[in-house]
C-alpha cells in the first residue's frame, strides 16, 4: 500500500534560503576592484547597480569566479531565520523540496552541486528532494517560495500557488508575500491546512 502523500513545499535557494546578494557583494567588490561601500544593497537582475554589466564577461564571468574561486555556494550566509523555519515546517510534516537553477553556467556543475549540498548540511536544513532545474513547475510542489520575478510569473501562469519572498527585484509583484521567514511559516501552514481540508 503506497504511503500517504505529504504536502510538498518547493523552496528556492538563492535569495530565499541563502543570502545570495549579501554573499556575492564582497566577491563582486574584489572582482571589480572597487570599494565594498560603493556597491548598493538595493539591486536589480544582472546587477547593473554594481557595474557588473559593464565588466568584461559580465554577470556570467563574475558568477563563475565567485563559485569556482571563492566557493560562493558553500560560504553564503543563510537568510535570517531560514534554517530554523525550514526545520519547524519539516516538523509539521511538510516535505521540503529545494529547487535551484544553479547549473546555468557550463562546465562546473560538480563544484556547484557539491557546494550546495555542503551548505545545506552545514546549516542543518532539512530536505527530501534537491532539484537543479530551471523549470520549477516540473517538480510538482503544492506551494512554492520564490524571489525571482521571472520564476514567480512562470509559476503563477501555470496556476501554481507561489509566495513572493520580498527583495528589491520583486517589489512590483502581488502577494501572497513574505518579508521574513516567520511570515513564510504562517503562510505555508495555512495553505497546508487548506490542502488537507480538500484532500
Amino acid at each position: 500500500m503506497p504511503a500517504e502523500r505529504r504536502f510538498v513545499l518547493g523552496v528556492d535557494l538563492d535569495g530565499v534560503c541563502a543570502d545570495f546578494y549579501g554573499g556575492l557583494k564582497p566577491v563582486a567588490a574584489e572582482w571589480l576592484g572597487v570599494d565594498l561601500a560603493r556597491l548598493p544593497d538595493r539591486v536589480s537582475w544582472t546587477l547593473p547597480e554594481w557595474g557588473v554589466d559593464r565588466a568584461p564577461g559580465g554577470y556570467d564571468a563574475l558568477h563563475r569566479f565567485a563559485v569556482t574561486q571563492r566557493e560562493l555556494f558553500r560560504r553564503l550566509p543563510p537568510m535570517p531565520g531560514a534554517p530554523q523555519a525550514l526545520r519547524e515546517l519539516s516538523a509539521h510534516d511538510v516535505r521540503i523540496r529545494i529547487i535551484t537553477h544553479r547549473l546555468f553556467i557550463k562546465y562546473f556543475h560538480q563544484v556547484a552541486v557539491r557546494q550546495t549540498i555542503e551548505w545545506l548540511d552545514c546549516h542543518d536544513i532539512p530536505y527530501w528532494d534537491l532539484c537543479f532545474m530551471r523549470e520549477k513547475a516540473a517538480v510538482g510542489a503544492d506551494l512554492y517560495v520564490e524571489d525571482s520575478p521571472e520564476n514567480i510569473a512562470r509559476l503563477r501562469a501555470q496556476g501554481l500557488k507561489t509566495i513572493v519572498f520580498s527583495n528589491s527585484t520583486n517589489e512590483h509583484l502581488a502577494g501572497p508575500r513574505a518579508h521574513a521567514w516567520d511570515e513564510v511559516i504562517g503562510l505555508v501552514l495555512a495553505e497546508k491546512a487548506a490542502w488537507e481540508a480538500r484532500a
